[in-house]
C-alpha cells in the first residue's frame, strides 16, 4: 500500500460518510477536508490511525491547494443541494475549476467522481453530474467517473421515499415517472468500486455506469419493501398527469425528503435511470446485491439503529453571524432570548441521557401536540418538518439532523446547542447547558434566542412568546421526571450571564 494518502471530499456526505471508514479499513492513508472541522471530528472515524482532518473550502482555492497537495488520489464527492434548476450554477462551476486548477501540477495521479446517470435532454437537471465531469476531466489529472442509476441504503434519500410511501400509505398515487425502468444498485456495491478502481489502471481516465442486477421500477420496488417489510400488497393508482415537479412536492408532503432534493430524483428516474455500458462488471468485478437483498440489509441496519450515514448530513455548517457576538447589541438587529433554568440531585450524566434522547421518535417531552402543529406548519411552507427525524436515538453529532433543527456544538454531558431550520421570519437557536453546582447537584438551562428580521420576525416572537415559556417550562420539567431525581428549585426564569447576553422578551 502506498504511503502517500487519499483525499475526500465530501466527507460528511451520505457516500463519503461511508466511504472513509472503509478506505482506512482498507489500509489507507485519508486525508479529509471539509468546512467544519468539529463536524468532521464528530465523525465516529475521526480518531482512527490513519486519518488526516483538514479545514478548507472547495470555493477557497488555497485551501484546496493544501489539501491536494501530497496526495495520490482524491475523491471528489461534492455536489449541490439546490432547487433542481437544470444548468449548472456558478458555485458548483467554480468549485469544479477550483479542483482542476488545484489538481494541475500536483501529486494527484487521478480523481474519482461518483455522479449520477443522465438522459438525453438538455433541460434535465441531471446533466450537471455530466458537466462537472467536463470540468473534472479537463484538467491534467485523469478522471474516473462512476454514473450511478440510483443508489439503495439505510439513510439514502431514494430508500426513505420508498420506506415511506410502502410503510404509510397502503395506497398511493403512481405518477408515470414511477413506471420507468430504473437500475438500483446497493451502496455496497457502489462503495466496492470506489475503493477497488484505486488499484486498477483500467480505470483510470474512463467513465462507467454501474448499476445493480435487476432493472426495475419504483412502483415495483415499493411493492418489493412491503413484500420484505411484511405489509400487504400496495395499491398503486396510476397518475400520468402528475409532473416531476408536482410529484416532488408531493413526496415533500408525505415524506421527510425536501421537494429540492426529492425532485432531481423524480427527474432522474423520470428519464429512466438505466446502465448503458456494464464494462466495469469485467473489470472490477463483485457479487452484486439484488433489490431484496439491498432492502433486507438496509431493514436490519435500521432495525439495530446502525445507520452510518444518512442524505440529511449533507451540506455546509453555517452558524449565524451572532453565535458568538460580545455586543449587546448585534449589527444585524436585537436578539430576542428567553431562559429557564432547574436544579436537580442528580449527576450531569443522569441529565444528559435525557436531554440528548431529546427529539425524533422520543419526542420533545412536553406540548408535543404543538410540535406536531409547528411540523405541518413548517412542512406547509416548504420547510422540512419533525418527520425528518434524528440519525441515532441516542447519540448525537455535530451537523446531525435533528427533526427541524441541526446540531452545531454537542460536548456530553455538559452542552447541545441546535440551530433552528424551520421556515421562520428570522434565525433561531435552542442550548441546553448541564452545569454541576454543588456537590450532588446539577443545574440544566435551556436558552431561546432568535435574530427577527423585520416586523415580521418581532410579530412571530412576540406572538409565539407566551407559548414558548409554558413549553420550556414544562419540558425541564418532564425532563427532570425522567430523570427520576429529586427537583430543588426551578423550573425558573434567568437572565444569560455571558457577556451581552440579556433575556428579552
Amino acid at each position: 500500500m502506498e504511503s502517500e494518502p487519499v483525499l475526500v471530499l465530501g466527507a460528511t456526505g451520505y457516500v463519503g460518510g461511508r466511504l472513509v471508514p472503509r478506505l482506512l479499513e482498507a489500509g489507507y492513508r485519508v486525508r479529509v477536508m471539509g468546512r467544519s472541522a468539529a463536524k468532521l471530528e464528530s465523525r465516529p472515524w475521526s480518531c482512527q490511525p490513519g486519518l488526516e482532518i483538514v479545514q478548507g473550502d472547495v470555493l477557497d482555492l488555497e485551501s484546496l491547494k493544501q489539501a491536494v497537495s501530497g496526495c495520490r488520489a482524491a475523491y471528489y464527492l461534492v455536489h449541490a443541494m439546490g432547487e433542481g434548476e437544470p444548468e449548472l450554477d456558478e458555485t458548483e462551476r467554480e468549485a469544479a475549476m477550483n479542483m482542476v486548477t488545484a489538481s494541475n501540477g500536483s501529486t494527484l495521479r487521478r480523481i474519482i467522481y461518483l455522479g449520477t446517470i443522465e438522459g438525453e435532454q438538455s433541460d434535465s437537471s441531471l446533466n450537471r453530474s455530466r458537466k462537472v465531469a467536463d470540468i473534472l476531466g479537463s484538467g491534467s489529472v485523469p478522471l474516473t467517473f462512476f454514473r450511478a442509476a440510483t443508489i439503495l441504503g439505510s439513510g439514502s434519500a431514494s430508500f426513505e421515499i420508498m420506506r415511506y410511501l410502502a410503510d404509510r400509505h397502503p395506497v398511493s398515487l403512481s405518477a408515470g415517472w414511477m413506471r420507468m425502468p430504473i437500475q438500483p444498485i446497493s451502496i455496497r456495491n457502489v462503495l466496492h468500486y470506489l475503493i477497488v478502481c484505486l488499484e486498477s489502471k483500467l480505470t483510470i481516465g474512463q467513465t462507467f455506469d454501474i448499476g445493480g442486477p435487476e432493472v426495475l421500477t419504483f412502483e415495483q420496488l415499493i411493492q418489493i419493501y412491503a413484500e420484505v417489510a411484511r405489509l400487504k400488497k400496495r395499491v398503486m393508482i396510476p397518475t400520468p398527469f402528475i409532473s416531476p415537479g408536482l410529484s416532488a412536492k408531493w413526496l415533500h408532503m408525505v415524506t421527510p425528503v425536501p421537494s429540492y432534493v426529492a425532485r432531481p430524483i423524480v427527474e432522474h428516474f423520470s428519464i429512466g435511470a438505466v446502465c448503458r455500458d456494464n464494462r466495469i462488471r469485467e473489470i472490477l468485478p463483485q457479487k452484486l446485491l439484488d433489490s431484496r437483498q439491498t432492502i433486507r440489509l438496509a431493514m436490519e441496519r435500521i432495525e439495530h439503529q446502525m445507520v452510518e450515514a444518512s442524505w440529511t448530513d449533507a451540506g455546509a455548517l453555517r452558524p449565524p453571524e451572532w453565535t458568538h457576538r460580545g455586543d449587546e447589541e448585534f449589527a444585524g438587529g436585537s436578539i430576542m432570548e428567553c431562559g429557564y433554568k432547574i436544579r436537580l440531585r442528580a449527576s450531569p450524566e443522569e441529565i444528559w441521557e435525557h436531554v440528548v434522547r431529546i427529539g425524533g421518535r422520543n419526542g420533545w417531552y412536553y406540548g408535543e401536540s404543538l410540535w406536531i402543529l409547528r411540523g405541518w406548519l413548517d412542512k406547509l411552507a416548504g420547510g422540512t418538518s419533525l418527520r425528518r427525524g434524528r440519525r441515532h436515538p441516542t447519540t448525537l453529532y455535530v451537523g446531525d439532523a435533528l427533526d427541524f433543527w441541526r446540531v452545531l456544538e454537542v460536548s456530553p454531558p455538559n452542552h447541545l446547542l441546535l440551530l433552528s431550520e424551520m421556515k421562520t421570519p428570522g434565525e433561531a437557536m435552542l442550548e441546553f447547558n448541564i452545569n454541576p453546582v454543588e456537590e450532588g447537584q446539577t443545574e440544566l438551562s435551556q436558552l431561546s434566542r432568535f435574530v427577527p428580521r423585520g416586523i415580521l420576525g418581532l410579530a412571530y416572537w412576540y406572538s409565539l412568546y407566551a407559548v414558548h415559556q409554558w413549553i420550556f417550562r414544562g419540558m425541564l420539567k418532564t425532563i427532570a421526571k425522567a430523570t427520576g431525581k429529586a427537583v430543588l428549585r426551578g423550573p425558573e426564569r434567568f437572565t444569560p450571564k455571558l457577556p451581552g447576553l440579556a433575556c428579552r422578551i
